[in-house]
């Protein structure tokens, strides 16, 4: 199955409607889906994969932005917060980097959304591949997410 078809299942068994566009130049960093879409940069949702205590984690932030790995650390009270590789990445969600869509996980994990999402009247979000994308209010996604809103974005 491939991710694409994997997350296209995912939103439908969740009863999620979401409109999928593809960008065949690909959409794989946060500013080359901005280019592609043609959007602020703080529009796109970025799904970061960390482990907490090794626990995986998500966090959803703004494609403008970078994490505070502290505050994420405060806000689980955890011992230590890690970015996780590659392979934890797709064990955790069932979607390499790059593709990872905020909701439809392999696994159910604890989801942090970085409050600064709620500035947008739309953000884009990665729709299982490094190719495609799709829009949604920002308080929709969070609540598909099962986020907590938190100050998790670098001073």
């Amino acid at each position: 199955m491939t991710t694409s078809t994997l997350f296209t299942q995912a939103t439908a068994e969740l009863g999620i409607a979401v409109t999928v566009r593809t960008f065949p130049e690909g959409t794989r960093t946060a500013a080359d889906a901005a280019t592609a879409i043609g959007c602020e940069l703080g529009q796109i949702v970025k799904s970061l994969i960390f482990a907490a205590d090794g626990v995986p984690v998500l966090v959803l932030m703004d494609g403008a932005s970078r994490v505070d790995v502290e505050a994420v650390r405060r806000q689980l009270g955890a011992a230590e917060v890690t970015r996780a590789d590659a392979a934890l990445v797709r064990e955790t969600t069932g979607y390499a980097i790059g593709g990872v869509p905020p909701f439809g996980h392999r696994t159910r994990t604890t989801v942090l959304a970085d409050r600064g999402l709620l500035e947008h009247e739309v953000v884009w979000a990665a729709a299982g591949t490094p190719h495609t994308v799709f829009p949604m209010a920002p308080r929709e996604l969070i609540g598909h997410a099962g986020a907590a809103l938190a100050d998790v974005r670098e001073g």
